[in-house]
């Protein structure tokens, strides 16, 4: 029997969408083991008053297996 845990994390990336939750999930795994999936449940983008994307902001859920 597994217990599962969520928790909720926000993270940015001036590149792109995917490297934002990819460097959320490494920060995560700093101190969180047994990282099973992610859930990206909210997607920002910053802009200049052009509408150019300066930086992308993820907000999701982090499922991981406690021991």
């Amino acid at each position: 029997m597994s217990v599962a845990k969520v928790i909720e994390i926000n993270a940015s990336s001036s590149k792109s969408m995917e490297d934002a939750v990819q460097h959320g999930l490494k920060k995560a795994a700093e101190s969180v083991k047994n990282i099973k999936s992610a859930w990206v449940n909210e997607i920002k983008a910053v802009t200049k008053d052009d509408g150019t994307i300066t930086e992308w902001r993820v907000n999701m859920k982090v499922n991981f297996i406690v021991d």
